[in-house]
């Protein structure tokens, strides 16, 4: 299987940002991630994905600047809030297969894409339409409304293998959040099938909803594309403290495996927060747990094609790339963003995404 890296830090958006950017290309997916905020760094990184043959079928933005996915012409989950600065956009971009557009009320919500093994689906900016709604509430309108972005693929909650959920005012909120995820589960049966892995984390959005949300689906079309949650090796379940989501999931079809890992954090097996202020304690225990996840399923951090790391203050932003130093981790397409995390005790927060 080809598996083609392209490092690129030739692109900027001008002098107020030195934005890198990194291409990696697995097969016929390419993952773009660099620093960028701003409508016309975005189509600049999306014309690049095309130049490689691949179309853009989604992605996240985290950054202060109003975008339309409509004018970009994809989906696009979009964060704001933080601190100017920090930041950037991942797109994810398939080449030699058709993508089709998804479109709820007139605006893009996602892709879908076919192989000989799967349907896959990757829908972004999902969010409740009614805003001004109490925040359980958007919360369950929210669950819904990703069914009805995934009934135009053909698909339903049963096909879930990742969602990315991003609460404005998380720590306000995120116990009443919690049972109102675990009531929609339980009524969709996903506890008796495969909990998706998630990150559930702290971020505004510029329609001014509760949650912005994204969903990674797949639909297999035989018994030899397997979706399965994956456990932590070093952390319990997060079930067992009453959030839920698995630590990963892994995609496995002919040729390819795919994992999820979801958000991260300095979290001992007992459940309870590690390192209590201590930045480089949290960010060194979660690089530990995610590479014992990812050497669990035959993988390393050189299989990463995705990477966020959130920090709960601004001046941490470096705390992840000289824990990655240190530790002799390689370069990795990752942005950091400012975001507060699910606990008032977490200060780090790691998601990964990796193809074999």
């Amino acid at each position: 299987m080809v598996h083609d890296r392209l490092e690129d830090s030739s692109m900027s958006e001008g002098s107020a940002e030195d934005a890198g950017l990194v291409i990696r290309k697995v097969g016929r997916e390419v993952f773009a991630a660099g620093a960028y905020t701003r409508a016309a760094g975005l189509e600049e990184m999306a014309a690049r994905l095309r130049e490689l043959g691949a179309t853009v079928v989604g992605g996240e933005v985290f950054g202060r600047e109003e975008i339309s996915p409509a004018t970009l012409g994809f989906a696009l989950t979009r964060v704001t809030g933080g601190t100017e600065g920090l930041g950037g956009a991942h797109l994810h971009g398939i080449a030699g297969a058709e993508a089709l557009p998804l479109v709820l009320d007139g605006q893009p919500v996602g892709a879908i894409w076919e192989s000989a093994d799967a349907t896959e689906c990757l829908l972004s900016g999902i969010h409740a339409t009614d805003t001004t709604a109490a925040r359980p509430l958007q919360a369950r309108a929210t669950f819904e409304r990703m069914e009805e972005a995934l009934a135009l693929a053909d698909m339903d909650f049963s096909h879930v293998a990742r969602t990315w959920l991003f609460l404005d005012d998380i720590l306000s909120w995120y116990d009443d959040f919690n049972p109102v995820r675990t009531q929609f589960f339980n009524d969709r049966g996903v506890f008796d099938r495969m909990v998706p892995a998630s990150t559930g984390i702290g971020g505004s959005n510029p329609v001014g909803a509760a949650m912005m949300t994204g969903v990674c689906a797949i639909k297999p079309k035989s018994d030899q594309v397997t979706v399965q949650a994956v456990p932590s090796p070093l952390q319990c379940p997060a079930l067992a403290y009453g959030s839920s989501f698995s630590r990963a999931v892994e995609v496995a079809m002919p040729g390819l495996k795919r994992l999820f890992i979801s958000g991260t954090a300095g979290i001992a097996p007992d459940g309870k927060t590690a390192h209590i202020g201590d930045v480089a304690g949290q960010t060194r225990l979660t690089c530990e747990v995610v590479e014992a996840i990812l050497q669990s399923r035959g993988m390393e951090w050189d299989d990463v094609t995705r990477a966020t790391a959130y920090v709960r203050y601004p001046e941490d932003a470096g705390v992840f790339e000289q824990t990655r130093i240190a530790r002799g981790m390689p370069e990795l397409p990752v942005i950091v963003t400012h975001n507060t995390i699910c606990r008032d005790d977490l200060l780090f927060e790691l998601e990964v995404d990796a193809v074999k």
